[in-house]
């Protein structure tokens, strides 16, 4: 599964404005509407239960929300760096500006696991994340995701 396969240009956000974890998903389920053609706050629902579940505030200033929707076909990614850091709730209690929401379909079983595996080692990398909140631009963030997929292929 590679990053591209879930993650389009237009589904990247540079600078996104939210003062809580609720309004930054809130937000990303708006722009995940657009782009799935489900209602915003059905996925906004479906991410607010599996937060419920528990924080998907992974530390290091990421959170990874996911959920799994009845009525889309295949796996959508969205990417946002956020204007300024928000509580989350991570697990290791620091803020996140970087936030990628994964949606799955309902049938989806082993590749939502595998889709969040991958989008979990991007994002665990250092490097990666300094990359990316450097980055100006939501086609430069872009770049840098699926760029540093090639380079995870390679290793």
């Amino acid at each position: 599964m590679e990053i591209q396969q879930l993650l389009s240009p237009d589904a990247v956000f540079a600078g996104l404005k939210a003062s809580s974890k609720r309004q930054a998903l809130q937000e990303l389920s708006e722009r995940a509407a657009t782009l799935t053609g489900i209602a915003s706050r059905e996925i906004l629902e479906t991410i607010l239960g599996r937060e419920r579940l528990g924080t998907t505030g992974v530390g290091q200033g990421v959170a990874i929300p996911h959920g799994r929707l009845e009525k889309i076909d295949r796996l959508y990614g969205l990417f946002a760096k956020l204007d300024e850091p928000i509580d989350f709730e991570s697990i290791d209690d620091q803020p996140v500006d970087l936030i990628f929401m994964l949606l799955a379909p309902e049938s989806a079983g082993a590749d939502h696991l595998k889709a969040l595996a991958k989008v979990s080692r991007l994002l665990r990398d250092r490097a990666m994340c300094e990359k990316l909140r450097g980055a100006d631009g939501a086609g430069a963030l872009y770049a840098l995701l699926t760029q540093g997929n090639a380079q995870t292929n390679a290793a």
